[in-house]
């Protein structure tokens, strides 16, 4: 039996896919539900495969290589995995400015 990580939800990223959710949801819920379905489905395959996604490019270009993400369009996920968890820290919409997003958040903390 594999380990499973454990997948804890940073607040900045739930309020993050909770503001895409609720932007969505003014047009359409039943679109809205779906995304938030597909968002929270991806996210809980990490529990037993940490590793998907990418290094996030924008901050490899920084030398920044301790975070990942999984695509899901046109949305970022950005985590961090330890030992036994795996940290999911924001949503992002990909058409923004990642890099500026990332770092300011990166820096502030």
């Amino acid at each position: 039996m594999k380990n499973e990580f454990q997948v804890i939800w940073a607040q900045t990223a739930a309020q993050d896919l909770e503001n895409i959710i609720l932007f969505i949801a003014e047009d359409g819920p039943a679109t809205a539900l779906n995304i938030l379905k597909k968002i929270k489905g991806k996210v809980s395959t990490l529990r037993s495969c940490p590793q998907r996604g990418r290094i996030v490019p924008e901050l490899q270009d920084h030398g920044i290589l301790i975070y990942r993400e999984l695509i899901i369009p046109p949305w970022r996920v950005m985590l961090r995995i330890s030992a036994s968890k795996v940290d999911v820290l924001s949503v992002l919409d990909s058409r923004q400015n990642v890099e500026d997003i990332l770092l300011k958040r990166l820096l502030a903390t």
